[in-house]
């Protein structure tokens, strides 16, 4: 069974930081692309970043909005997946989510603000 379990989310002022966490659990994490997504209060879904799988050389992608204020890395050995995020903005509010081959995970509610 495919599990991914976000955590690190909380309340956060303009300009801090937070580092999220996804634990994966039920499928070949090392092979697979992992996706950040998150979904503001009142808007649809929006494409985070991502980082690619397998044993080449590791190719991150981020949206526009967090390019320069976000890094995702993973780490195989630990099936882990991070999104350090820093000079967070209020418009960062949102729950994130963890996505990989189709799966969510419940998500973790990031807040920013003053």
């Amino acid at each position: 069974e495919v599990q991914l379990v976000e955590s690190g989310g909380g309340l956060v002022q303009p300009g801090g930081s937070l580092r999220l966490s996804c634990a994966a659990s039920g499928f070949t994490f090392g092979t697979s692309a992992m996706s950040w997504v998150r979904q503001a209060p009142g808007k649809g879904l929006e494409w985070v970043s991502d980082i690619s799988g397998g044993d080449a050389v590791t190719v991150t992608s981020y949206a526009d909005s967090v390019k320069g204020r976000f890094t995702i890395s993973r780490d195989n050995a630990k099936n882990m997946v991070y999104l350090q995020m820093n000079n967070l903005k209020p418009e960062d509010t949102a729950v994130y989510y963890c996505n990989a081959l189709g799966y969510w995970g419940q998500g973790t509610q990031v807040t920013v603000s003053s």
